[in-house]
């Protein structure tokens, strides 16, 4: 898929009040600070699209994008450690579980989790979730720049013998660096397909 035009359309702080209209959405969701802007400016090639910060939390909208005037790339708040009080905290959650689980134009969530780190809990419950609740879902592998093939794949590994004590068939998976933009092709190819089996039904 090749990406003429990405714009930013909207916030919202709450799935009622996002764009109206019935084209198909991709949400990006991930802990904070996991590379969740970063991805998505190099998915789109815009430096500045989305909001990047070294301070984690710092999505707390949920953000449409239009692309190609033909889909939404939606911007979800990260889960997990957010510097806002707890009652903010609590309307984030919110406002999250409501969009995934009622937003009808949500084709397919991709969960970012850095690949440098050992299988979190706060991802395993999150995934979960998604399934308990019949969500389609792919897990993001972030920064892999920073590691070597083999370190990546072993950590991969590991993600798919903890999950598959609960799961019987896991998820499709991306590998992806936004310094290095790998995977871009990949994930846009993966949107592409999903997009022209929905034209076809």
């Amino acid at each position: 898929m090749e990406i003429k035009s990405a714009e930013f359309i909207k916030s919202s702080t709450d799935f009622k009040m996002c764009p109206e209209g019935k084209l198909p959405e991709y949400a990006f969701i991930g802990r904070s600070n996991v590379g969740k802007s970063s991805l998505i400016n190099m998915l789109c090639q815009q430096k500045n699209l989305a909001l990047t910060s070294s301070k984690p939390g710092k999505t707390l909208l949920i953000n449409h994008f239009l692309i190609n005037k033909k889909w939404y790339l939606v911007d979800l708040p990260g889960y997990g450690f957010a510097q806002t009080g707890k009652e903010t905290r609590k309307k984030l959650i919110e406002s999250i579980r409501n969009y995934i689980l009622f937003r009808e134009q949500l084709i397919c969530l991709f969960v970012l989790i850095d690949a440098r780190h050992e299988p979190q809990k706060i991802d395993l419950e999150f995934m979960e979730w998604l399934g308990s609740n019949s969500i389609p879902f792919c897990i993001v592998f972030t920064k892999t720049d920073k590691l070597s093939a083999s370190q990546i794949d072993e950590n991969i590994e590991n993600y798919r013998q903890k999950m598959l004590e609960d799961w019987e068939q896991l998820p499709p998976h991306f590998k992806t660096s936004s310094y290095k933009k790998t995977g871009r092709e990949e994930l846009l190819n993966y949107i592409e397909e999903i997009n022209r089996s929905l034209t076809m039904q």
